[in-house]
């Protein structure tokens, strides 16, 4: 071994300070110069946003995450959905601690195929992210309740159909009488004039008849029988006789018949006509 290996192996001395009575201090100092030698100082990364467009259909928070966290890290993501009904709009702005790995992102998934669409992908630069672009971000995403749509929806009972319509009434009732204290003359049909009339009491032969305006008779088995025993009450006094229909050589006879008869006719009115003429002269005579 040399020297200077016999020297560098040998523990190094404690630093002393000039002054004895401020030793206790300077060790103090010396030690915190050895802590920060330790610990290295961290790197200061600038944080990098990129937009991710065409997403496909069924990939939300969650499928994205786990998709673009083989990256990097990611600091915060937020996916754009309707405010209406909650469905994604398509696109997602995904932030990174490292704005590098925000640039190999963006280069390595645009126009990248996934489920049959182009992914486009590019930087957000950083004068153009709002402060409040992540706004909800760390938020459990809730689908949006809409509780008139619900109601209206819903199914109506007798008894709650007849509860509204009883307010309903009451408020008009109200609005007339405001209109009326203040000199106001205004007439208007109103809610009354929407509810159906309640039809009176029809007899067994109008249940029987057939409306002309239907575009199908109503026969139902209960009318039918009503049918069958009112045909069996029914006690029939005359026979109903049916006469067979003349041939077409009986109706050409006939109508022969009835032209030669017809020209009969007209010879003997024109006999009498002429023999009336001789009567008056005579008796003129």
């Amino acid at each position: 071994m040399t020297e200077v290996e016999a020297t560098s192996s040998k523990p190094a001395k404690a630093l002393l300070a000039l002054n004895p009575g401020d030793d206790a201090e300077f060790q103090k100092k010396v030690q915190q110069v050895k802590r920060r030698r330790k610990t290295p100082r961290p790197l200061q990364l600038s944080p990098g946003v990129i937009y991710v467009g065409h997403i496909p259909r069924g990939l939300f928070e969650p499928q994205l995450k786990s998709y673009f966290q083989q990256f990097g890290k990611i600091v915060r993501m937020r996916l754009s959905r309707s405010k209406k009904t909650g469905g994604s709009k398509g696109y997602a702005f995904i932030e990174f601690d490292c704005d590098e790995v925000a640039k190999i992102v963006a280069e390595t998934m645009n126009n990248y195929l996934m489920g049959e669409r182009l992914i486009k992908c590019h930087v957000v630069p950083p004068e153009k992210v709002h402060e409040k672009l992540f706004l909800g971000s760390k938020m459990e995403f809730k689908k949006p309740t809409q509780p008139a749509v619900t109601r209206y929806n819903q199914k109506h009972s007798s008894e709650g159909l007849e509860k509204t319509k009883a307010k309903l009434l009451s408020k008009e009732a109200k609005l007339r009488k405001r209109l009326a204290a203040k000199g106001i003359d205004y007439d208007f049909p109103g809610f009354a004039a929407q509810i159906p009339k309640k039809k009176g009491a029809t007899s067994d032969d109008a249940d029987l008849s057939v409306c002309s305006n239907d575009v199908t008779p109503v026969c139902t088995p209960s009318i039918l029988e009503r049918r069958k025993s009112m045909a069996a009450s029914v006690v029939v006094d005359d026979e109903i006789v049916i006469k067979p229909m003349p041939d077409a050589s009986f109706e050409e006879e006939y109508s022969e018949d009835e032209g030669f008869s017809g020209l009969d006719d007209t010879k003997e009115e024109g006999n009498v006509s002429k023999e009336e003429p001789k009567e008056e002269e005579e008796k003129a005579a």
